[in-house]
């Protein structure tokens, strides 16, 4: 079965929310030397024209970044950049040979404005949920604290909103019989226990 059509403009962004994870959960970003030498790498790779920076978090073992890698870099080069280089770097300076990463990352292409507000918003409150401060603008390592320079929105952010479907139809295991589900934007996700039918 074919996949849907999605607009054109979705499968031309380039811009990506991408979420990577320490080694083994590892609180490695609540050492604040640690945070401050990844915005320093960070940035290092925007001033170098690697990519644009729009939205970031720096989560005590995780981050969440919202970048769009330069035209002759893809996603999965963009990511070895700050995860390698923070890496190098992490060894050199701490006199280290730890292991800082897990394996990969996740990622989303950003589709439309509303795509890029929710994940902005995601990361602005994911030290909030975490508890660890009560504020977005009071955590230090996200965007959303004041005094970061960030490049400009990207145009997937100006995007409209299209009433394309959110995904492709899934298929929902059964006992008894597959359950088709086609996500659309704008509707609240259905509950695990509404996935099984008796």
């Amino acid at each position: 079965m074919a996949k849907p059509p999605r607009d054109r403009f979705i499968l031309e962004s380039r811009t990506w929310f991408m979420t990577a994870k320490t080694w083994q959960g590892t609180a490695l970003f609540q050492v604040a030397a640690s945070a401050q030498l990844f915005l320093e790498i960070l940035y290092s790779y925007c001033e170098q024209g690697k990519l644009e920076l729009h939205e970031f978090v720096v989560m005590p073992n995780h981050i969440h970044l919202i970048l769009t890698p330069a035209p002759a870099v893809t996603l999965a080069q963009a990511v070895q950049f700050v995860k390698g280089g923070f890496s190098h770097r992490y060894g050199l300076q701490f006199s280290s040979h730890r292991e800082i990463w897990q394996r990969g990352y996740v990622d989303h292409r950003i589709r439309d404005r509303a795509d890029y507000v929710r994940h902005r918003d995601y990361i602005h409150l994911n030290p909030v949920q975490a508890r660890l401060v009560a504020s977005p603008e009071a955590y230090c390592y996200s965007l959303a604290h004041p005094g970061f320079v960030l490049d400009p929105a990207p145009p997937a952010a100006e995007a409209p909103v299209s009433c394309t479907p959110y995904g492709t139809t899934e298929v929902v295991p059964s006992r008894k019989r597959p359950v088709f589900i086609v996500l659309w934007r704008n509707l609240t996700p259905l509950p695990k226990t509404a996935l099984h039918r008796p």
